[in-house]
């Protein structure tokens, strides 16, 4: 449990990062982007020390392939946040718009509620996990919603193809995370399902 906790409170970390650098100019961003490289690579780590506790350890909290399974769908959040703020420094994003922005705050909503889940987990509170799994699927269609409407938006007032592909590659990696974030809250229900 330690380890998920600090894995969960590395993914608010890397997705309040995030969050900040949409909201500041380009020049100022590069600051936050290394720490979510920092961040993303500290993620790494506390993947790799559960699964070695794993194979150590006989007796654990809930099944082997349950732990193994949360422990990476943590990870793939903080991977897929990790490639939308690659792909904002590599492309040189200069202009964020809102949906950007909107996308990087369902975000860091979902692994806020994420780092709630897991608490609830050690405690085996069902009914509390339940809403809480609820509350991250129901950001995870907010930001379906978002994305197609940007994706829409950029089609429509976009005239550079060069623009069009970059901002379509950050808004699929942002998408994407907001995705593995209910594969998160899948797991956590699976975990609680399993043990109720």
């Amino acid at each position: 449990f330690p380890l998920f906790e600090q894995a969960s409170s590395n993914l608010i970390e890397i997705a309040t990062n995030l969050h900040e650098a949409v909201n500041l100019p380009l020049k100022e961003r590069e600051v936050l982007f290394q720490k979510i490289d920092t961040l993303e690579q500290k993620g790494e780590d506390i993947t790799r020390q559960t699964n070695l506790e794993l194979s150590r350890n006989f007796i654990t909290p809930f099944d082997r392939e349950d732990i193994h399974s949360l422990i990476k769908a943590v990870d793939n959040v903080a991977d897929y946040m990790h490639s939308a703020a690659s792909k904002m420094r590599l492309y040189q994003v200069e202009k964020i718009t809102k949906s950007i922005r909107k996308l990087t705050e369902i975000n860091l909503e979902a692994c806020q509620l994420i780092a709630v889940g897991i608490k609830e987990l050690k405690e085996m509170n069902h009914k509390s996990i339940k809403e809480t799994c609820k509350k991250i699927n129901k950001l995870e269609s907010k930001a379906d919603s978002v994305f197609d409407k940007a994706v829409a938006d950029i089609f429509e007032n976009e005239n550079d193809a060069k623009n069009i592909i970059k901002y379509k590659e950050v808004l699929s990696a942002l998408e994407s995370a907001s995705d593995k974030c209910k594969s998160v809250s899948n797991v956590m229900e699976q975990i609680s399902v399993k043990h109720s």
